[in-house]
């Protein structure tokens, strides 16, 4: 059920023919889809605006509006169970393409003009009247606009699944369900969770999703693989070991070969990211050496030894000699 159409267009019931005009002008060049591209908000105001200017300006549908015998969308009132009769008008929930393209008196063509030469009456999707409300009569159901947003997600997220809340600009909140192995910019499109239909007939539109993987403290996301640098101390490195080592299922023990240097490579299998049906990418450890932050004595008289008993100087691995 759409609004009051004085209260659409902001007059008062006694206003004359040329303020509702006046005023349906002024918001339909405020409200038109160019000067608000992707607002859903916008455009369901601009349909009820022209929806209510349709039944105004008629003087025989504001005659019998104002006496009761027809509601704000133009059906006969008190004609039985369920609303109005055969005779019922068919809603102003869109607006059509008039004689001429005119709402008796208003250009509709002089209002899309303005926006530089946009589109024309009857040009908008679907070809019949613009933007998809109605080239061939009043009130015919159509459904709500889409909704889009963004919703930033953790990789674990987008790697194992998970829900996340999501809130839309008319205050509602959804949640989401991300699936396994969900994709930078991938979108999700949830069915009925998007705008209302114009004067309430009609599908609600869809909510469009689209999920963005935040940067990861300790994995990079490369293809269906994932990277990581391991820090390893130096007796490890040097004697060699077992370490712990994160992943994205939790921590796992690998061995750390004598004599590791920074740069080597470790590849645990089937531990990256969701390939399909299951199978997974590979987890690749990059070795970092790293001393303590605070070097102790022991430390120090080593480095001091190992200084004047074996000195070298690191080359570039590609500048070995092989």
């Amino acid at each position: 059920m759409a609004g009051d159409p004085y209260s659409e267009l902001g007059v008062k019931r006694d206003a004359s023919a040329e303020d509702i005009q006046k005023a349906f002008r002024k918001l339909a060049k405020e409200l038109h889809p160019d000067r608000n591209p992707g607002n859903a908000a916008a455009e369901d105001r601009f349909k009820r605006v022209s929806g209510a200017f349709d039944l105004l300006k008629d003087p025989e549908k504001r005659k019998k509006f104002d006496r009761g015998e027809i509601d704000a969308d133009g059906r006969e009132t008190f004609r039985g169970y369920g609303g109005g009769g055969a005779g019922a008008s068919q809603g102003y929930g869109a607006y059509g393409g008039g004689a001429g393209g005119r709402f008796d008196g208003v250009d509709l063509d002089d209002i899309f003009d303005i926006f530089g030469g946009g589109q024309k009456r009857g040009q908008g999707a679907g070809g019949g009247g613009f933007g998809g409300f109605g080239g061939g009569g009043f009130g015919a159901p159509s459904k709500g606009s889409d909704l889009k947003v963004k919703l930033d997600i953790d990789l674990l997220d987008a790697l194992n699944g998970n829900s996340r809340r999501v809130q839309f600009t008319d205050g509602r909140t959804v949640d989401v369900t991300i699936p396994k192995g969900a994709k930078d910019g991938q979108t999700l499109r949830l069915k009925g969770q998007g705008a209302a239909p114009a004067g309430g007939r009609g599908a609600y539109g869809d909510a469009l999703v689209e999920l963005r993987i935040k940067p990861h403290p300790i994995f990079r996301q490369e293809g269906s693989d994932l990277h990581m640098d391991l820090y390893v101390s130096v007796p490890d490195a040097v004697l060699g070991g077992k370490v712990q080592a994160p992943t994205p299922d939790g921590p796992v023990n690998v061995t750390i070969a004598k004599g590791s240097n920074s740069g080597a490579v470790l590849r645990l299998k089937g531990k990256g990211g969701l390939v399909g049906k299951g199978a997974r990418g590979d987890l690749f450890a990059h070795i970092v050496v790293t001393l303590p932050d605070m070097p102790d004595a022991d430390v120090t008289a080593f480095a001091e030894a190992l200084r004047k008993s074996a000195p070298y100087a690191p080359v570039h691995p590609s500048q070995k000699k092989k």
